[in-house]
């Protein structure tokens, strides 16, 4: 027995460290020299007791050759050796010194010559268990082949456009590694320690996977690159009861279906979604070097609604029309993005939708009621324990209220969600190591090695670890204003589970008007602007947290005004030049000679990962659905706009209802294909109670799962795992509203064609026809097609309508008034 608890213990206790070099050895800093013909660049570790070399031939004029010196070397060895390399090339001018760098970013080629992109600047931006992160401060790109080795094309105008669109991507911004800790995961992944260096840059949030392609391939390891996240990181000090704690948020933004606002919505044949963040919060007890050290983390998401969607960007609209697609019926795109949280993250994956619920012409709406239809469609070929829990809530309607009742609300439906996916949580030994959760990081801990992890080592005792088994995942339009007000409430209250963990408080409950939570809201708030920014063009609408600090309702009208008008001008003139920098970054256009320039291609509003040239047709197959000039319509392929539809889908059935049991009224409108050019839009409510509905007999087509549904005036609040009556008659929003409260189920066409009942004033009928339009404010008159092209080349240079200072505010963020 004493045997095997040895066993277990060393088992158990790794050290928390990287494998990018291979037994704990990394390298962090180089310096870069040329011959004529090589470049040569020297790295050492921290230590400086490990000196490597690599090889870059530069006599190849369109390849990437690289080779690495197998030799570990000393630094008086490593100098002898650059001695010996510039004695044998002194004909040729000998061993020059070009820079010091602290990591290769990649290598790219465009229609010439290889380039290497270097990091030659990095500040630290915080530790996590010792393990420092480091963001850009500068970096450089520098041709690989000699000046006489290069063709004409090196020099010409579209490689120097080229050129110009990569460093639009400025690496100073957002992107951060760390040498010796895997960023690019969460804290429960990296302590499972099951990947190496090489299979970690394939994972979702490494953006220069590509450009690290090429010389990963040929060294077969990554101790020369850096893996760059991009996103968020910013680590404080705060303290609580006179105790002192570290607290990391982490953003990681995926490198699949990235992109700009307008240019990337909803979902991809791949189960990829846009907007796709992992959202990290990491807390850290502070203790006295050589003590034991408790840490927690907890994860959520944001992403798109996972539906084939988009919107156009226009000059002449604040809110270009939503375009839903109907090519997958069967939500298979949508199930494969599920599956990939699952994957990720194990299950229950809980599903916050912030959407609209209603509005005076269909835009959120609709993409509620279809976002609603196929998370039912999925939970039926799910078990139950494994089906989808979602909650249905329209967060601007209740906003229109106090700030406070919609944090107080938010802080119960978050409170309910911690308690299903729990928290990450153990304690590491100061000459320890890996938490023992074997090569599984979704939590699946055997009883045998909790009680062995339960061991004393020594004089320390570590506790059992806590896993999180599960994420939320939250969404609205954007994924950025209303979702970050959700994940600050969520972090607050998976910090209160942090920090009774930790042994920090004695109840794990935290209020909402604490310092504590104001410190938090700023470091989410800051998330926010930053995340808001490099998908929308602006910072953050933060109205909620303006008003939960008091600030000035004036000043902050004001405010929230000039991010829309910053977040309209980059949407409509600069997110296609974006959009491209960000594809040739990521390598999913790759020029070529004789094929079109990236800026004579169409907008790729719906493209997917892959090189352009070939097969560029197929890609764009869905760009072919038009938009109206209407304020909310939906367009098919066949040009005629869609406000409703006669919802001839049978793929949920449902619980028989009488016909004098229903009432037509005008709410949540729901899509069905585009070949009905019959439309109407029509919404029921059931005369019988909740009980009826809902409590005595479990729906069939729910699989024996509760629903909850709650109407409190215009809004229309549902979900599988929450009684949202319950949670919205004690203190939210709602109650300040006189609105009586009723009970409607959104119904679906199978009833209009299995029921006789006569549509009233609800129905809208649209005949078929070229287009059809609704008036806007924002619009003025008809316009013609012309008017409303969109050009990726041109919008980005057409300035000529804003001031030069209103220019610099949008792109620098500069004051826009002296």
């Amino acid at each position: 027995m004493g045997s095997m608890a040895s066993e277990n213990e060393e088992r158990f206790q790794i050290n928390v460290q990287s494998n990018y070099g291979g037994g704990g050895s990394y390298l962090q800093k180089f310096r870069l020299y040329e011959t004529r013909s090589n470049f040569y660049m020297i790295g050492r570790d921290k230590s400086r007791t490990c000196w490597r070399v690599l090889k870059i031939h530069r006599l190849e004029p369109s390849e990437l050759s690289v080779t690495e010196d197998p030799t570990v070397y000393s630094d008086i060895e490593c100098n002898d050796l650059l001695k010996r390399i510039h004695e044998g090339n002194r004909s040729t001018g000998g061993l020059k010194f070009v820079t010091t760098c602290y990591g290769i970013v990649g290598f790219i080629k465009f229609l010439g010559p290889y380039y290497m992109l270097l990091i030659t600047k990095r500040t630290k931006i915080g530790t996590i268990c010792g393990h420092a992160v480091y963001s850009v401060a500068k970096s450089e790109m520098i041709p690989i082949p000699n000046a006489t080795v290069r063709s004409n094309m090196a020099y010409s105008k579209i490689e120097n456009r080229y050129k110009k669109l990569l460093r639009t991507v400025d690496l100073t911004k957002d992107f951060f590694f760390s040498y010796s800790y895997h960023v690019m995961l969460s804290l429960q992944k990296n302590l499972s320690h099951h990947e190496t260096g090489l299979i970690l840059y394939e994972t979702m949030f490494v953006w220069n996977e590509f450009l690290t392609r090429g010389i990963r391939n040929q060294l077969k390891n990554s101790i020369w690159t850096v893996a760059l996240v991009y996103g968020f990181f910013k680590q404080v000090e705060l303290s609580i009861s006179g105790r002192d704690f570290s607290l990391i948020l982490i953003a990681r933004r995926s490198r699949h279906y990235a992109g700009t606002r307008y240019l990337k919505r909803g979902v991809n044949e791949k189960g990829r979604v846009a907007n796709d963040v992992e959202t990290e919060q990491i807390v850290i007890e502070d203790v006295p070097e050589g003590s034991p050290k408790q840490i927690s983390s907890v994860v959520q998401n944001r992403g798109s609604i996972p539906l084939f969607w988009s919107q156009e960007t226009s000059r002449l609209n604040i809110k270009p029309d939503i375009i839903l697609s109907k090519k997958d019926d069967n939500y298979e795109a949508t199930k494969l993005h599920f599956d990939n949280l699952v994957k990720r993250y194990g299950n229950p994956i809980i599903i916050l939708n912030l959407i609209k619920t209603r509005e005076k012409k269909p835009r959120e709406s609709i993409l509620r009621a279809e976002f609603a239809n196929a998370i039912e469609v999925l939970n039926r070929d799910l078990v139950r324990e494994n089906r989808l829990k979602f909650l249905h809530w329209d967060l601007s309607k209740h906003s229109r209220n106090k700030a406070a009742s919609v944090l107080q609300y938010l802080v119960k439906v978050a409170t309910n969600a911690v308690e299903l996916t729990h928290i990450f949580y153990c304690q590491v030994l100061p000459s320890s190591s890996q938490l023992p959760c074997s090569n599984n990081c979704n939590g699946h801990y055997t009883d045998e090695e909790a009680d062995s992890s339960n061991r004393a080592n020594g004089s320390y005792f570590v506790r059992p670890p806590i896993f999180q088994k599960g994420v939320l995942r939250t969404n609205c339009i954007d994924c950025l204003d209303r979702t970050n007000v959700a994940q600050y409430v969520y972090g607050l209250v998976a910090l209160s589970k942090q920090l009774y963990a930790l042994g920090y408080i004695d109840v794990p409950t935290i209020n909402l008007d604490s310092s504590l939570a104001d410190d938090l809201m700023k470091t989410y708030e800051a998330m926010g602007d930053t995340l808001a920014l490099q998908y929308g063009g602006s910072a953050a609408h933060n109205k909620i947290f303006s008003e939960t600090r008091g600030q000035w309702k004036a000043a902050t009208q004001s405010q929230e005004f000039l991010r829309t008008l910053q977040r309209y001008y980059s949407n409509a003139y600069m997110d296609a030049e974006k959009q491209d920098a960000i594809n040739v970054f990521l390598g999913h256009f790759q020029p070529q000679q004789g094929k079109p320039a990236l800026w004579e291609l169409d907008s790729d509003q719906h493209y997917n990962a892959g090189t352009r040239g070939l097969g560029f047709a197929e890609k764009m197959a869905r760009s072919i659905m038009k938009r109206s000039l209407s304020d909310g319509n939906i367009l098919c392929d066949n040009n005629t706009p869609i406000v409703g539809s006669k919802m001839n889908n049978s793929r949920i059935p449902l619980p028989a209802i009488q016909a004098s049991d229903i009432s037509i009224s005008d709410s949540s409108p729901e899509m069905s294909t585009c070949g009905s050019n019959d439309i109407s839009y029509a919404r029921y409510t059931p005369s019988m109670s909740s009980r009826q509905l809902f409590s005595e007999q479990p729906q069939e087509y729910l699989g024996n799962d509760s629903m909850y549904f709650f109407e409190h005036g215009d809004s229309y609040n549902c979900s599988n795992f929450l009684d949202v009556e319950s949670l919205s008659s004690s203190g939210n929003s709602c109650e300040e509203e006189n609105y009586e409260r009723t009970l409607y189920f959104l119904c679906r066409s199978s009833l209009i064609e299995s029921q006789s009942v006569g549509l009233s004033s609800g129905e809208i009928k649209v005949e078929a026809g070229p287009s059809y339009r609704s008036g806007s404010s924002l619009k003025g008159k008809e316009l013609a097609s012309g008017d409303l092209s969109d050009d990726g080349a041109s919008s980005s240079n057409d300035l000529s309508g804003f001031s030069e200072r209103f220019v610099n505010w949008v792109n620098y963020g500069d004051g826009l008034f002296p």
